[in-house]
């Protein structure tokens, strides 16, 4: 690919690819420094993945979570995005090969994020909803209003039950937001939209393969979010896990089955690696770094965030692939980038752990602070303050406080449309 006129060439070349929480912060970090900086993502926008399931329960529109490269660095002169896929790296000639040309780079760094795990089972890949993008959030809200539409015309009793029943996979955050949402869903809209269907009928369960949920916060928030969730009607299946999936039959580990037409997976998650790098470079589906970010045994190439695995005898596993971790990898790596520049020594990187939460649906959501756990009405406002000020974007933040108080007041998901990926063969006709 050909490079902007404008771009001063003697300028060292950094390239990050992956737009996510770790590569924003790094870019930000950057603004002054004396490199050219090239942003490469499939897609030309930020998502702020931690909402994405309100945006597949109708509580919020994608263009809420969602924020263009472009507008978030647009007053940054030393910025060019790339709107391309990366096939593979050249590490030994310093290439990156995208799906529009070859691109150079001085330093790179992978912020690629992570991607569903299915843990190779390849009958789940096939049928089961992930929800990890902005695409398929809508996806996942469209298939839940078209199992409504279903349900509502079935004069057969299983039938119906079958498009009613909801299983979520994995009691991490995502399932446990998930759950919780369409629990809210459950009693919210369906009695309006859909007076025809009886809304006991309609069941939210919730699979988690080990002994409680949120196995990454604490045994109280575990038990407060269990609680609330019970209380919410959703059925929470512990020491269980799914072991086959044909649609519409679902066969857990115990022997177990029940029948449903839409399996939500949100077991589990690996780093998104890219091809041309030596293996032992990765591990886990993670790329092996340091603790100065450097990819194990390759010159000017760096990983932050999910896709990094940074192992030491205090992270035997890597850190958690949470956005706090891929912020802060961030901001290390981009004091150490400026380091470098000036002959000074890079620092490692040390995480700091500020606490994890999850919110279960209104009023009810889990804090975990060092040394302190809280639930309730006020770790629910405490989460929704914090989410609008991580949200990327002054007019993101104001649609969504305006959503979620319309919603508060109202009790109303008002997008509430299906809308599936277009396909030119279908046409525009009603």
């Amino acid at each position: 690919m050909q490079l902007h006129p404008s771009e001063t060439h003697s300028l060292p070349h950094l390239v990050v690819v992956g737009g996510g929480f770790g590569g924003i912060e790094l870019i930000k970090a950057l603004r002054k420094a004396p490199y050219r900086i090239t942003l490469i993502d499939r897609n030309n926008y930020h998502t702020f993945q931690p909402l994405l399931y309100q945006v597949a329960s109708g509580g919020l529109g994608a263009d809420a979570i969602g924020y263009p490269f472009r507008l978030i660095f647009r007053n940054q002169s030393n910025f060019r995005f790339l709107h391309a896929s990366v096939e593979r790296i050249e590490p030994e000639n310093r290439l990156i090969h995208t799906s529009e040309g070859l691109l150079p780079y001085d330093e790179l760094v992978l912020a690629t994020g992570s991607t569903t795990n299915y843990f190779g089972n390849a009958a789940i890949e096939q049928n089961a909803m992930p929800l990890k993008s902005i695409p398929q959030a809508l996806n996942l809200r469209s298939d839940l209003l078209e199992e409504m539409e279903q349900a509502s015309r079935s004069n057969d009793e299983d039938r119906r039950r079958s498009h009613l029943c909801f299983v979520v996979v994995g009691g991490g955050p995502t399932g446990v937001e998930t759950a919780g949402a369409l629990a809210e869903f459950r009693s919210n809209v369906l009695p309006h939209d859909y007076p025809e269907l009886n809304k006991l009928e309609m069941r939210v369960v919730l699979v988690e393969a080990s002994a409680r949920l949120l196995n990454g916060m604490s045994a109280k928030a575990s038990e407060r979010a269990l609680a609330y969730l019970q209380k919410m009607g959703v059925e929470v299946m512990l020491n269980t896990a799914v072991k086959a999936y044909s649609k519409p039959e679902l066969l857990f580990s115990n022997g177990e089955g029940l029948s449903t037409h839409t399996l939500i997976w949100a077991a589990g998650v690996k780093g998104e690696l890219i091809k041309g790098l030596p293996e032992e470079s990765t591990k886990s589906s993670r790329f092996q770094v340091d603790a100065f970010h450097r990819v194990l045994g390759l010159q000017h190439v760096f990983a932050i965030g999910d896709a990094a695995g940074m192992y030491s005898e205090d992270a035997p596993k890597g850190h958690p692939m949470v956005a706090p971790v891929a912020v802060q990898q961030g901001r290390n790596l981009a004091l150490n980038l400026f380091a470098a520049l000036k002959g000074k020594p890079a620092q490692p990187f040390r995480y700091r752990d500020k606490g994890s939460m999850a919110t279960v649906g209104r009023n009810k959501a889990v804090v975990d602070l060092p040394g302190f756990s809280f639930g309730g009405l006020f770790a629910w406002l405490v989460w929704m303050f914090l989410h609008l000020m991580l949200l990327v974007g002054f007019r993101n933040r104001v649609v969504v406080f305006v959503d979620w108080m319309w919603s508060y007041f109202t009790y109303e998901r008002a997008l509430r449309l299906i809308v599936r990926p277009y396909n030119p063969s279908e046409g525009e006709g009603r």
